[in-house]
């Protein structure tokens, strides 16, 4: 058995070394299938990381009646902190909310003015409340109107939020759907064109691997090499494919940090490198294993 594995990885390195042109080409095409692959799962982490940036600027705000205690609303935070769909809840107290109110208004005398002349504080506490995940904020507000909270709330911020919350959540799905169908198709088409390299590898040596079968071979000595040419195939494509990859994303790192803040592309790549590789190499070697097993033991058929 050692010799038959020996000779059969014998044979695929100098059928892959033989055949340098095509061998080649197959590299390439799989290299392109390759690269496009981790443009997705690159393309999926900024995409997250885009998402979660603008998920973090939403919430929804519960303004509570000026004669609630800030017990009362103490209390109702616990609640809230409580839920399974929370994030987390901030609390602002009316003396907060007066002074956030005088700073973003410190420049106008009129507003001032009117602040003096009331003599009290008219604004309302309230809390902000975040969800993990876009889609609860809708659970979130169906307990807000649960009487033994809604009593002491005069408004809630989510029906004007809910048009950016309903379409980040339409956004988030169709990225992740199409990111998937996208991997789907592009694995069928490189396993095709992978497949039909191949099937024209066999031709090319057609009279060899007809000697080996005149001379007894078995279909596992014959098919073996083209698996090995597979293997070889997947795996430089896929180191190549990170070797590429690396100035590239150095490249692109500053630029896409100015559009998402704190995403640094390149670092997650570098800390990433041998989860990327794993799956790089399970994509390559598993597309083109697979299209060499199926294309040689259609040739054996016939």
């Amino acid at each position: 058995m050692i010799t038959k594995l020996s000779r059969i990885i014998h044979f695929g390195l100098q059928n892959f070394w033989r055949n340098g042109l095509l061998s080649t080409g197959t590299v390439a095409i799989t290299l392109l299938a390759l690269m496009v692959s981790l443009g997705l799962l690159l393309f999926g982490v900024v995409t997250d990381a885009a998402i979660a940036s603008v998920q973090d600027k939403i919430d929804i705000s519960v303004y509570f009646k000026t004669s609630t205690s800030e017990d009362q609303v103490l209390s109702i935070k616990q609640v809230l902190e409580a839920l399974p769909e929370v994030k987390n809840v901030d609390y602002v107290s009316r003396d907060q909310a007066m002074e956030i109110f005088k700073t973003e208004h410190q420049g106008d005398e009129s507003i001032s003015q009117a602040i003096n002349i009331l003599g009290s504080n008219p604004l309302e506490a309230y809390l902000n409340i975040r969800a993990h995940r876009p889609d609860q904020y809708a659970l979130i507000d169906e307990n807000l109107k649960n009487p033994s909270i809604g009593q002491y709330v005069s408004s809630r911020s989510y029906s004007e939020n809910q048009l950016v919350i309903d379409r980040l959540s339409r956004i988030i799905s169709n990225v992740n759907l199409g990111g998937f169908a996208l991997t789907i198709i592009l694995a069928l088409v490189a396993g095709l064109i992978v497949y039909n390299t191949i099937r024209l590898a066999i031709y090319s040596g057609r009279d060899e691997i007809g000697i080996m079968r005149a001379v007894g071979a078995s279909n596992f000595l014959v098919r073996g090499p083209f698996m090995v040419d597979g293997i070889l195939t997947g795996t430089l494509a896929a180191v190549l494919s990170l070797i590429i990859a690396a100035p590239v994303l150095s490249f692109l790192s500053s630029k896409l940090g100015g559009f998402v803040p704190g995403l640094n592309i390149f670092q997650y790549f570098y800390t990433h490198i041998f989860g990327l590789l794993g799956l790089q190499l399970l994509f390559g070697v598993g597309v083109c294993t697979i299209s060499s097993f199926l294309a040689a033991r259609r040739y054996l058929k016939n």
